[in-house]
């Protein structure tokens, strides 16, 4: 990476540093895009430059996990199911909830974001279009495999990224809740193997 590509990184970093602080100060809705270039010391048109929309400032992180996950499948090693680089990638990973169990500033990071999260209708709403953006990805990519139809890879990519949906769901609850952040992260991991070991045998059995 050349000197320019770090440093327009370093930019790209410190405006989500900026507004990261600001929306868990105030709330997402509260604080508009001039404030957080003017909290920065940068010019507006600078921020929209790195982030086009101000939604873009919190989740651009999230985005390039989700991105991640579509990645680990396209990727994976042949003779590996796209269920197994699914799971492994994102039970592995885990994200700031690996971090929570021994970590207090992580555990205090992932409050934080819950909260301003559930404080903004338009943050719950990129969310799920980032959601759907990578299931359509995903079906996509599996699409185009071997042998492979429309219909099924739709149905599987639908079905590991619910996956991924139920356990973000289930985290914001336990959080709200008031849950240890150790019993939390190991339970979160024991539903996530629990989920895809039922897709790996199958919804008959489900009642």
């Amino acid at each position: 990476m050349g000197l320019r590509e770090v440093k327009k990184e370093q930019t790209r970093r410190h405006l989500a540093e900026v507004a990261g602080r600001l929306f868990a100060e105030r709330g997402f809705d509260r604080v508009t895009v001039a404030e957080v270039a003017r909290e920065a010391q940068v010019a507006e048109a600078t921020v929209f430059n790195y982030f086009p929309a101000k939604e873009d400032l919190f989740y651009s992180r999230f985005e390039s996990f989700e991105s991640g996950l579509v990645d680990a499948v396209r990727d994976r090693a042949p003779g590996v199911s796209a269920l197994a680089a699914f799971r492994d990638r994102l039970l592995r990973t885990g994200g700031l909830l690996a971090q929570v169990a021994t970590d207090a500033e992580a555990w205090e990071r992932l409050r934080t974001l819950n909260r301003v999260i559930a404080g903004s209708a338009a943050l719950r709403t990129r969310e799920q279009r980032v959601m759907a953006e990578a299931t359509a990805a995903l079906a996509g990519l599996l699409a185009a495999e071997p042998g492979a139809d429309e219909v099924t890879a739709y149905v599987v990519a639908n079905a590991l990224m619910g996956v991924h949906r139920a356990l973000i769901d289930h985290v914001r609850r336990a959080v709200a809740a008031g849950v240890a952040p150790d019993r939390l992260a190991a339970e979160t991991t024991e539903f996530g193997v629990r989920a895809f070991d039922l897709l790996a045998t199958g919804l008959g059995g489900q009642s």
